[in-house]
């Protein structure tokens, strides 16, 4: 089994989306591990989001990421649960999503893409390191 980090972001928890994200990985057979719902500040924010610095876009996901609290969650499952994850979310912009992901479904434009899910195993270390170092290998 496998690892893989997500969080639902803040438009998604302030929409009430957060019990059916979790019902669709569930139902996929993923399993919850660790669970959270919390403000991040920026410093950590900007941490997670540090592939990103200096690109135009930074100051505007830091600040969406901040501007309320998310739902942080640890997945377990097969090798592959990343990808598993990352395909159950759909394509970054929602305009681009495939009905029946979570962007798809549920996503409006860009900066408001409810979900965020980490792209590789390694990835998925480092972002469950910063947000539940407890679990950390």
């Amino acid at each position: 089994m496998a690892r893989t980090f997500s969080f639902i972001k803040p438009d998604g928890v302030q929409r009430g989306l957060i019990g059916e994200v979790l019902r669709r990985f569930e139902q996929k057979g993923l399993t919850l591990v660790a669970a959270d719902l919390r403000q991040i500040d920026r410093a950590t924010a900007e941490a997670h989001y540090a592939e990103h610095a200096g690109k135009g876009f930074f100051d505007a996901i830091v600040t969406g990421l901040t501007s309320g609290p998310i739902f942080t969650m640890v997945l377990e499952g097969p090798e592959d649960v990343a990808k598993i994850v990352r395909t159950m979310m759909g394509a970054t912009n929602p305009a681009e999503s495939a009905p029946g992901t979570i962007r798809g479904d549920f996503g409006t434009e860009m900066q408001y893409n409810i979900i965020h899910g980490s792209d590789s195993p390694e990835s998925a270390a480092r972002e469950i390191a910063l947000f539940f170092p407890e679990l950390a290998k």
